[in-house]
């Protein structure tokens, strides 16, 4: 599969695609976990997830007020279109509905694992199959699209990244995997793809740290969260968005609780090969940059720097 060039970005009228890898170069953001994809991160691995239940639930939340307002508001101009907005509500929801409390009962999917040392990740897929895919191979984009309406201009994107197959004799259909994380594109992308291009060739201590998997679990918790809020926002801003949004209109305890339910801990690797694949190795053994990585990130740091240098114009 041919991919466009690291640094690469092809825009049209309402859509951008921006090309990170393969020759996983320097984007010039700050990694950031904003949708806690991190579950694992130590000195030899680190493993990622788009797996998020919690995220479904506060897609869902809103909507399911939305109708429920509508129809209460209503019930006394016309009791059979308060009705109606319940039965159409009903309608539109059953099918994520049903698919939430479906993934409620089906295991939890696999992480993806970047090992540093040995430059490698390993890709689960289905029946026990792994594919071990070296790191510089590895493709990843942001893909972005806009659409306006009355409403205004709305964007959506994702950050894509592909892991080809290294078995030359694999079917057609098993050649190629992606995952995709819908962050919006752009920015948010960059900064996601950078915890694991900073982990693999800057270091752990790089990298954000695993996403608090259990949090949410105590009201202390809460406090604590909100108290670290209100540091930045102010109290009245954070009981706002924190208690009043948060809690009615995304109902967090109960995304959090079913993230807590389904992610601690979250599920670990277990092919007797890989467990051997993810132990640490002496330093000396350790896999290193290929020379054309080693010159595209010394080109690409060397442009980082020239743009944030002033501009001197006596």
């Amino acid at each position: 599969m041919s991919t466009p060039p690291a640094g690469t970005t092809k825009k049209r009228l309402f859509s951008r695609n921006d090309y990170f890898a393969p020759l996983p170069i320097p984007t010039g953001r700050k990694p950031s976990d904003v949708l806690n994809i991190i579950w694992r991160k130590n000195e030899v691995f680190l493993d990622i997830s788009n797996y998020s239940i919690g995220s479904a639930v506060m897609v869902m939340w809103p909507m399911v007020m939305v109708f429920l307002a509508i129809s209460y508001f209503t019930r006394n101009l016309n009791s059979d279109i308060s009705q109606n907005i319940l039965i159409f509500g009903s309608i539109i929801m059953a099918p994520g509905v049903f698919f939430l409390i479906l993934g409620l009962f089906r295991e939890t999917p696999l992480p993806v694992r970047f090992n540093r040392q040995r430059r490698e990740v390993c890709v689960p897929r289905a029946d026990g199959e792994y594919w071990i895919v070296p790191w510089e191979s590895v493709t990843a984009a942001a893909t972005q699209h806009s659409s306006v309406s009355q409403a205004g201009r709305t964007t959506m994107g994702l950050l894509i990244i592909g892991f080809e197959n290294p078995d030359p004799q694999a079917k057609d259909d098993n050649n190629h995997f992606s995952l995709g994380v819908n962050c919006g594109g752009g920015t948010t992308a960059m900064a996601l793809w950078e915890c694991m291009r900073s982990y693999m060739e800057i270091g752990p201590d790089a990298a954000p740290e695993a996403a608090a998997l259990n949090a949410g679990g105590s009201l202390r918790y809460y406090i604590d969260y909100m108290s670290d809020k209100a540091k930045t926002r102010g109290w009245i801003l954070t009981l706002l968005w924190e208690g009043v949004l948060g809690v009615f209109i995304f109902n967090a305890p109960l995304a959090q609780y079913l993230q807590r339910k389904k992610l601690n801990p979250p599920p670990d690797l277990t092919y007797p090969a890989i467990i051997e694949w993810s132990k640490p190795l002496p330093p000396e053994q350790w896999a290193k940059r290929s020379p054309e990585l080693e010159a595209a990130i010394a080109k690409r740091e060397a442009e980082l720097t020239a743009q944030t240098q002033p501009t001197d114009n006596t």
